[in-house]
């Protein structure tokens, strides 16, 4: 099996003048992987996505894309594909218009009419840019990025302006990709849109990698968090949950919130069971992804 990283970067320094916008930024991505890239605004996402696309080259440290070294030039190795801050598209132009001027500049790729399929817009293919919606040019702009089969997608903020259906489908675009074989990175504000693509996380802040690796790493590494619970019996909840150690009760005004770590919840959950208790609804109050994000970005703040 191969096992060539898809991304594998050391020591990533880029500077604009006087502001440093990646600092030793450290990063692998392997093959096949649907990887978020998370972080306040100005924590580096975009210059990182930008150096991922070839749209600029790091100062200091070494970038190797698809297995490949990257040099000095401004060109997206064979097989990249994707876009930042929006993609560029010709708003004169219809759909199938963009896509066909993109395919003779590119060369051969896949069909037209397969890419406009494939992210739902083949019932406007003839319909100018101009004319559609923030959701809808994200789509196109995937499809433009679908054209050249890549096996390196790079995206950011893919889910702008989508509509609940429009995101799952995108969603469903990225997973078949990755299931295929290809690697997706996707930079987004979106916790909830990061938690159900991504295996794995990159949080960014301040130029710096705070944390990089599984999303359940995130789980098992943070601090406790509050969740509300739900149940047949609230005031048995209660009683049961103010005796169960290392539970401390947030809120029973309305609803149960409680703060807890992971094993001290299986004890409430346990305990709620035995007790005749039927547990309804568990959910944290503010996700894992988003908790750490605070608080790590915080963190890196403060230093």
């Amino acid at each position: 099996m191969d096992t060539t990283l898809a991304v594998r970067a050391r020591g990533i320094t880029k500077c604009f003048g006087d502001v440093v916008a990646l600092d030793g930024v450290d990063l692998d991505v392997a093959p096949g992987q649907i990887h978020g890239l998370v972080g306040p605004n100005g924590a580096g996402k975009t210059t990182l996505l930008g150096l991922l696309l070839s749209l600029a080259v790091p100062d200091e440290g070494s970038l190797e894309i698809l297995g490949a070294p990257v040099g000095r030039a401004l060109t997206a190795p064979d097989g990249v594909a994707g876009f930042v801050d929006g993609p560029g598209l010709y708003p004169s132009l219809t759909a199938r218009q963009n896509l066909a001027a993109l395919a003779r500049l590119r060369g051969r790729g896949a069909s037209i009419d397969d890419v406009l399929a494939q992210v739902g817009l083949t019932d406007v293919a003839d319909d100018r840019v101009r004319g559609f919606s923030l959701g809808m040019r994200q789509r196109l702009g995937l499809a433009a990025a679908l054209l050249t089969m890549p096996r390196l997608l790079v995206l950011d903020e893919p889910s702008n302006g989508l509509d609940p259906a429009g995101k799952r489908h995108v969603h469903g675009v990225l997973n078949r990709l990755a299931a295929d074989g290809a690697t997706v990175i996707v930079s987004s504000h979106r916790m909830d849109d990061v938690e159900a693509l991504c295996s794995e996380v990159t949080i960014l802040a301040a130029g710096r990698v705070v944390f990089t690796g599984p999303l359940g790493k995130l789980s098992a590494e943070n601090r406790a968090l509050d969740y509300r619970i739900r149940t047949s019996d609230p005031e048995a909840a209660r009683r049961l949950t103010a005796d169960t150690p290392g539970v401390d009760i947030v809120d029973s005004a309305e609803l149960l919130v409680v703060r807890a770590e992971i094993p001290a919840l299986d004890d409430l959950v346990s305990r709620l069971v035995r007790g005749g208790v039927a547990v309804r609804e568990l959910a944290p109050v503010v996700s894992p992804l988003e908790a750490a994000f605070l608080a790590l970005t915080e963190q890196e703040t403060d230093r």
